[in-house]
């Protein structure tokens, strides 16, 4: 069989990932000097596609990025009004004072958007900056000669099941530059090779990961509360299991009263019966949330993995040829709940050093300017303030806000020690020494099931094309996961990807590809870390509006 023959594009910059981090990237590169050649992709079938958050943003990153963002129209249509924090039990709630809250709390200053549309507006202006956009074509593999990163290639199209090339077959193209920039956002799949590839983790902590799971409600007026940010703690979690609530009130001309509501859940849940996706229906038959939304229509349905470990978690951030930026990296300050500033402000660090390296006629060297800018700016100041949170969090709810606190308030995020991260795929209990969760039938009207959430995706994948959710070992989901844990991949995942159905009398995984919602779940809380996660065809998957 011959080799496969690819068409190849040279550019002075490749970025993988259309998200905050890989457009402030772009558009800064073009911002200091308009000669450099960009090539941004994006798997996603339109810039915003895949692009999930809560989301309250702090407009810092922007600021600097682009002053005149009020007078560009950027889609900060709400600045936050107020904010509360419940801590619930099964029947009541305690509205913590303002006064006590960590100032990590406090959004004074920020703005609740829509992420992806936020996306959207910087794809207009990166665009119009002269940045060259590819939505819809996924980066599938990279191009390592002699250990630089010389670009990505995209992925086939018209692959059929069994990996043999279609009638419609198209070969991916080549994506040749001098430094390439990987922002494909948490667990991203090429990421992950990096740092296998360089052992970019060495010295650092396992990254750990919160799933948010997110739903977006149109709600009557009366119950409308514009710039209102509501977190939650405590019921329906147990105390053993971080995560929590949001409610976010915010709006537009097109669409005033806009309600997004979701739940995150810390990966490192023990209790192998758990099921996020459960949770966070449960969560809205509270009487302090079903008051809130009832009445409402439910618009839209999500799910995307975060990193959540913080400075202690962030791999090496460069190589030869490249760097990993936003949430490839880890950049989230998990204790204030937000990433896309940290994602904006990443990414422009980058793109200032390779700026600065392609003035001085390098490339392929390691960007080492990148992590000296990164430990010299305000966003490590930020990271470095917070990286006991995670850790002390483990320690349950009510010790670890107790602790945080004290962390916070008393020593100003300045303690002299650094606590340290385990991996979440390896704190799963065995089944028989957890209680099983009974959770309620979902009333079609406030709670909701799986499949009819993932129709509100719009999640899309062709069916006769390889699966890109792979099993390194076919048996282990039977005689490992079934057998230890009860299939726990059926409840982690928040699309109904996961089944185990019977065969001739013999329980078998059925893999439901056509479901994924690309939160990355799977490849980071699977116990035995089987399941790896690739690319599927470009442009496919979700196709978020608004979210």
């Amino acid at each position: 069989m011959e080799p496969l023959v690819r068409d190849s594009m040279e550019f002075d910059v490749v970025v993988v990932g259309g998200g905050p981090a890989g457009l402030a990237a772009a558009i800064r590169l073009k911002q200091l000097d308009a000669a450099i050649s960009v090539c941004l992709i994006e798997k996603g079938a339109e810039i915003g596609a895949h692009i999930l958050s809560g989301a309250v943003m702090d407009p810092r990153a922007l600021d600097e990025l682009f002053p005149d963002w009020q007078a560009r129209n950027a889609p900060l249509d709400t600045p936050v009004s107020e904010d509360r924090f419940l801590l619930l039990t099964a029947n009541g709630s305690t509205r913590l004072p303002t006064a006590l809250l960590p100032s990590c709390f406090h959004n004074d200053g920020n703005y609740v958007i829509s992420l992806g549309d936020l996306c959207r507006w910087l794809g207009q202006q990166a665009e119009a900056l002269g940045v060259d956009i590819y939505p819809g074509f996924a980066g599938a593999d990279i191009i390592d000669e002699d250990g630089r990163i010389a670009g990505v290639v995209t992925g086939d199209m018209g692959i059929g099941k069994e990996g043999e090339p279609g009638p419609n077959f198209q070969p991916g193209m080549e994506l040749r530059a001098k430094y390439t920039l990987f922002a494909e956002g948490c667990r991203g799949h090429l990421g992950k090779r990096l740092e296998q590839r360089f052992n970019l983790r060495a010295g650092a902590d396992p990254q750990v990961y919160g799933l948010g799971i997110k739903e977006l409600w149109q709600m009557p007026a009366a119950q409308h509360v514009k710039g209102l940010v509501m977190h939650t703690a405590g019921w329906p979690l147990s105390a053993d299991t971080y995560g929590g609530g949001f409610c976010y009130h915010y709006g537009n001309e097109t669409q005033p009263h806009l309600v997004a509501f979701g739940l995150v859940v810390g990966l490192g849940y023990k209790n192998p019966h758990l099921s996020p996706f459960e949770e966070m229906q449960r969560l809205k038959t509270h009487p302090a949330l079903r008051s809130m939304l009832a009445g409402g229509t439910r618009l839209a349905y999500g799910a995307r993995a975060l990193t959540s470990g913080g400075l202690q978690a962030l791999p090496k951030l460069i190589f030869p040829g490249g760097a990993l930026i936003g949430d490839d990296a880890g950049f989230l300050v998990a204790s204030r709940i937000k990433g896309s500033h940290a994602a904006l402000k990443s990414g422009m660090l980058a793109a200032e050093a390779v700026a600065e390296a392609l003035a001085a006629k390098r490339a392929g060297d390691e960007l080492t300017t990148y992590p000296e800018k990164f430990r010299a700016s305000w966003l490590f100041d930020e990271l470095q303030r917070a990286r006991n949170f995670k850790p002390l969090m483990n320690h349950g709810l009510w010790l670890g806000s107790v602790l945080f606190g004290i962390d916070q308030q008393v020593l100003r995020g300045k303690a002299p020690w650094t606590f340290h991260l385990s991996a979440d795929h390896a704190k799963l209990q065995p089944a028989a020494q957890c209680a099983p969760i009974d959770y309620p039938k979902p009333d079609g009207v406030l709670t909701f099931d799986r499949l009819s959430s993932v129709f509100l995706s719009n999640t899309n994948h062709a069916e006769d094309q390889p699966c890109h959710l792979r099993l390194k070992d076919a048996a282990v989901p039977i005689t490992h996961n079934l057998a230890l844990y009860a299939a726990p991949e059926q409840r982690y995942c928040p699309a109904g990807v996961y089944e185990i159905i019977e065969e001739d009398g013999q329980p078998h995984l059925q893999i439901n590809a056509q479901n994924c919602v690309h939160c990355k779940t799977c490849d980071i809380k699977d116990p035995g870390q089987n399941i790896d996660w690739v690319t599927p065809q470009g442009g496919e998957g979700p196709i978020y509006q608004g979210m």
